[in-house]
């Protein structure tokens, strides 16, 4: 089992920065490809970026490429996600998340999930 534990959320200003730190227990996060998502109130989660296992390569959704950076330190078992040039259609609940099947968008490609992380922009 692998226990993952979002943090760093919060409420900043359009065009501002946060940094997600997402922790894992349980089980070397080595072992998996990692993914965040985002679910904002009355939408379906949705994929936002994919770390491979090495950290060596990275994916995003088109809504944040060129604004978040997905990064991972599997000596300290976290996974990161900087936000920069927040837009108020960024704020959602931030979920990481386990894969052990490669690159996905789908949720159900994905095994552990963290609580979630609310991130509120305003305008």
């Amino acid at each position: 089992q692998v226990q993952l534990v979002e943090s760093g959320g919060g409420l900043v200003q359009a065009g501002g920065s946060l940094r997600l730190s997402c922790a894992a227990s349980g089980r070397p996060l080595s072992r998996y490809g990692m993914g965040w998502f985002r679910q904002a109130p009355g939408k379906e989660r949705e994929f936002v970026a994919y770390i491979t296992r090495s950290g060596g390569i990275t994916y995003y959704a088109d809504s944040v490429k060129g604004r978040f950076t997905i990064s991972r330190d599997n000596a300290k078992n976290t996974v990161y996600l900087q936000m920069n040039s927040l837009k108020p259609e960024d704020t959602a609940v931030y979920y990481c998340a386990t894969s052990s099947l490669g690159y996905s968008q789908s949720t159900a490609s994905y095994g552990y999930w963290g609580q979630g992380t609310q991130v509120t922009v305003s305008s």
